[in-house]
């Protein structure tokens, strides 16, 4: 049937069939096969082209990003050819794909949106250029001998501009023509700035150390993602971690040292982890500095606790023990608490304790049960007998 195709509203891509040896190796003699990727517009049909390596997803969102450049503008829709764009199976390669489509489309400002797939006809307009490609772009191009992807795609971007310029059969106007009076006035505006492509990596479960190994490193997400599905984000900068929905939990500056291999932030980690992080990482000072907060008292109780030990590593269990256990109380109650254990002379963290549990007790007594009030119509205990 007959299609009124909107002007500026698709955008089709597709890999042409053929896939040319139309590379030689200048050292080898061998003749390497090439791919070509192509899109169209719904309207003017007006073509870009340009040949890649392989067909696999890097090359194909490099080929979009190109293409977008090349029309100056952006369609409403991207509309592939046999790729997934849901996630029907949490396997990786469709998280990935998943993930890269969504990035396209939040850059972009468009809606990737292949046809059905049991309806090979939804999309016939990129599928004719892709046989007129094949003609009149690869046969052309068989004509003369290609050492490198550079010298290819320069003469395969002067051949598709003779195709664009070229009138239509038994028309009078081009897909140029075509496309600047009909598609690029609806078509979007570029986004400002160049898309930044990434290197993607996906877990179908985050590891119970919640951390996500790329490139010799391994970087921490939120613990509470252990056991669930990510999506990693590499650029030369920066790691960016989001989730299976493309949403971004946490981002790392990437890392290129020899050491530390794991790039943790403390936010992180679990209480539990987080305390013996603490507890490793810290000096005696650091205790110090920390029982200063609460007063002189405090201060000296946690350095008598710290000289106590032959080492001061040995102290620092019962330092951060005390003063965890104030964070919630007033600093008023925790200095007075640590007075009364120099008094003592008994500056241990089980002293400590139990002073802080007898002044809180002493500062909230158990109330007595009051006495029942005088009545005549209370019947007294000699009652009952």
């Amino acid at each position: 049937m007959a299609v009124n195709r909107k002007p500026g509203e698709k955008m089709y891509i597709d890999w042409v069939g053929d896939q040319p040896g139309l590379l030689t190796d200048v050292t080898t003699g061998e003749i390497m096969r090439v791919h070509i990727f192509a899109t169209t517009l719904g309207v003017s049909s007006m073509i870009y082209a340009e040949a890649f390596p392989n067909e696999k997803l890097p090359c194909f969102i490099e080929g979009c990003v190109h293409a977008v450049s090349f029309y100056g503008a952006v369609a409403k829709h991207f509309v592939p050819d046999n790729l997934k764009t849901a996630v029907t199976k949490h396997t990786k390669d469709d998280l990935v794909l998943q993930s890269t489509f969504s990035d396209l489309e939040d850059f972009y400002d468009t809606i990737v949106l292949p046809p059905p797939a049991r309806k090979p006809k939804g999309k016939p307009t990129v599928e004719n250029h892709v046989r007129y490609l094949e003609t009149h772009l690869i046969e052309k191009l068989k004509e003369k001998i290609y050492t490198s992807f550079e010298d290819l795609n320069a003469d395969i971007k002067k051949i598709v501009a003779v195709l664009n310029a070229r009138p239509f059969q038994n028309q009078a106007f081009s897909r140029q023509e075509m496309f600047i009076k009909y598609d690029k006035p609806c078509m979007k505006p570029l986004p400002g700035g160049e898309y930044t492509t990434c290197d993607y990596k996906a877990v179908l479960k985050v590891p119970n150390n919640y951390h996500i190994d790329y490139d010799g490193h391994y970087y921490s997400v939120l613990y509470t993602y252990c056991g669930k599905p990510a999506i990693l984000k590499a650029t030369p900068s920066e790691i960016r971690i989001c989730d299976q929905y493309n949403r971004l939990i946490c981002t790392h500056r990437r890392s290129y040292k020899d050491f530390p291999l794991y790039i943790t932030t403390d936010e992180h980690m679990p209480p539990e982890h987080l305390y013996y992080q603490e507890i490793n990482s810290k000096d005696g000072n650091y205790y110090r500095r920390w029982a200063s907060v609460f007063g002189p008292s405090m201060s000296e109780l946690i350095d008598r606790i710290l000289k106590s030990s032959k080492h001061e590593e040995q102290a620092f269990n019962a330092c951060a023990g005390i003063l965890h256990q104030v964070k919630a109380i007033p600093k008023g109650i925790a200095e007075e608490a640590a007075r009364k254990c120099i008094e003592m002379n008994s500056c241990r963290y089980s002293t400590y304790r139990q002073v802080l549990k007898k002044m809180e007790c002493d500062e909230h007594p158990e109330s007595s049960p009051e006495s029942l009030p005088s009545h005549e119509n209370i019947r007294g205990k000699d009652y009952y007998k």
